[in-house]
């Protein structure tokens, strides 16, 4: 830790247990409390915020999907929660403006004061914290949730056409047996780290094969920006789904093509689905496609209003949970198994990496 803090980084918002942020407190970083989607860390890490830690502590979200976004809220979701449990209403306002202003070297910027931008919103109540209307260089640009300005929606050219791969065969995604055991990804609910379990898997005909009745799936990661052929392969456990296969093009950092399926047909389809569609979230199952949500920008984002996203991201989740899925937000949690910087264990589309060794395994 101290060598990482020498080469100058002063912020960490992967903080997971109080232990963890303690520490990171006491050599001089700034903890970044986290609650998004997926990552859940808030509630753990709240005991650092005092008044005389609160100089250096700060609120942020990380990865809220729109369905979040728009029933809960961002940020003013975070420093809701904070409140409700049990910090004072004026140090979470505080360490979501004025202390990130600061880190960040924001002048005149997370406080209302004379020379200051005026950048701010009006709540009626402390405590639940409706955001009622909101104010951006002096001007109100919002009222009720409400917009009142109408945003641009134009798209760079650039930025579509961006799934840029061959697909895999069934012959591409076997997974060649390499012993009795085999390394497995085990997510753990509400947090985007990872455990390794070296399991006995099921092995027919020199390949390893998924065991969903076991909740034990097949990962696959194909690389989607050059056209180079790679393909990742892996198992993972904490799913549940019992049969078909999701799959995204939102896969933190690189972004390839990533699938989770309990049969290589439903994986193959659900990836042949991203590719047509130029980028989105898939399930697929019986060799054909459910339902889908088209993200045809660099294939992350929707040019459709978040409502209508959001009214397409909540019926996926259903019906992931009808195949069995037991995770409340399976395409956020999908998202994070391809970021090769969270330990213990990650698939790339070169493979499998164990992260606290920095060595790809498989």
């Amino acid at each position: 830790l101290c060598a990482y803090l020498c080469a100058g980084l002063l912020s960490d918002h992967e903080c997971t247990s109080f232990e963890e942020g303690r520490e990171k407190l006491a050599r001089g970083m700034y903890p970044m409390m986290r609650e998004g989607s997926s990552a859940k860390n808030l509630k753990a890490l709240l005991p650092l915020l005092a008044p005389e830690t609160s100089e250096r502590c700060i609120l942020v979200t990380d990865d809220r999907s729109p369905l979040d976004l728009l029933e809960e809220g961002g940020v003013d979701a975070v420093v809701r929660k904070a409140i409700k449990l049990g910090l004072n209403p004026l140090l979470a306002i505080k360490c979501a403006s004025f202390v990130p202003r600061r880190f960040l070297g924001m002048e005149r910027r997370g406080a209302i004061a004379p020379g200051y931008f005026a950048d701010f919103f009006i709540s009626s109540d402390l405590r639940e914290l409706p955001v009622e209307e909101v104010f951006f260089h002096g001007r109100l640009v919002a009222r009720d949730g409400k917009p009142l300005f109408s945003p641009s929606r134009e798209v760079p050219p650039e930025l579509l056409g961006t799934v840029n791969c061959d697909l895999p065969s069934p012959d591409d995604l076997k997974i060649p047996a390499c012993g009795e055991t085999f390394p497995v990804i085990e997510v753990i609910p509400n947090e985007i780290t990872t455990r390794r379990r070296d399991e006995r898997v099921r092995i027919r005909e020199g390949f390893v094969e998924p065991d969903p009745e076991g909740d034990l799936l097949k990962l696959v990661v194909v690389e989607r920006h050059h056209r180079t052929g790679n393909v990742g392969k892996g198992l993972v456990r904490g799913f549940g789904l019992r049969r078909g296969a999701l799959a995204s093009s939102v896969a933190h950092d690189s972004h390839n093509l990533i699938a989770v399926g309990a049969g290589d047909e439903d994986i193959i389809a659900a990836l042949e689905e991203i590719k047509r569609m130029g980028g989105g979230l898939v399930i697929a199952a019986g060799g054909r496609v459910l339902e889908s949500l088209p993200l045809p920008i660099a294939g992350l984002l929707s040019q459709a209003p978040a409502e209508e996203v959001a009214r397409k991201l909540r019926s996926l989740e259903r019906r992931a949970s009808e195949l069995g899925c037991s995770l409340p937000s399976p395409f956020s949690t999908l998202s994070f198994l391809a970021l090769p910087v969270i330990p213990e264990l990650r698939l790339t589309d070169k493979g499998l990496v164990d992260v606290r060794e920095f060595r790809i395994i498989l």
